[in-house]
């Protein structure tokens, strides 16, 4: 087999790149749910001690038990999900065109899931099921303080004289 005039061997080639992972915003809209459903259906557990009573007679014991704790939505978590990492889900929401409607309707699904983990994150932490200190840095929330220092305030000197100066005043 020779190459192709011109140097384009790379012609030959049945496909170039990896294929997308969904046909339609629908499908991955329905993709983001299921990962949705089986976060909401597999909570980390949690072991904690509790103390059983056996009874009068027979006293009572520390055993440990499970407590089931919510698990937070993540755009990591929905990829590893996907089967994609997510560079290749930034790069597809950057690389698709405006203007047009199955773009658009792509743009909107990305919108929706986006505004989804956030709003879980954010009304998670709110209600301390989740670390409050942790989201808002992976939300990107901060608390902003105005320091304003005011020039016409005293001086350290001013306020606190050398002693020289005090034994002179006596």
């Amino acid at each position: 087999m020779s190459a192709p005039e011109g140097n384009q061997f790379w012609k030959l080639r049945s496909k170039h790149g990896r294929d997308k992972l969904f046909a339609d915003a629908e499908a991955l809209w329905e993709a983001a749910c299921e990962y949705f459903q089986w976060v909401d259906e597999n909570p980390w557990m949690e072991s904690k001690p509790m103390v059983v009573s056996h009874g009068m007679a027979a006293g009572s014991s520390v055993e440990m038990i499970q407590i089931p704790v919510k698990r937070p939505y993540t755009l990591q978590g929905l990829c590893l999900y996907l089967d994609c990492n997510t560079a290749y889900f930034r790069q597809f929401k950057a690389s698709m065109p405006s203007g047009q409607a199955k773009s658009n309707d792509f743009s909107t699904v990305i919108a929706k899931i986006e505004e989804v983990i956030y709003e879980q994150k954010f009304s998670g932490a709110a209600s301390g099921f989740f670390n409050a200190n942790i989201i808002a840095r992976d939300l990107g929330l901060k608390e902003q303080t105005d320091v304003n220092l005011n020039d016409s305030r005293k001086s350290v000197d001013d306020m606190f004289p050398p002693e020289d100066e005090l034994n002179q005043s006596k």
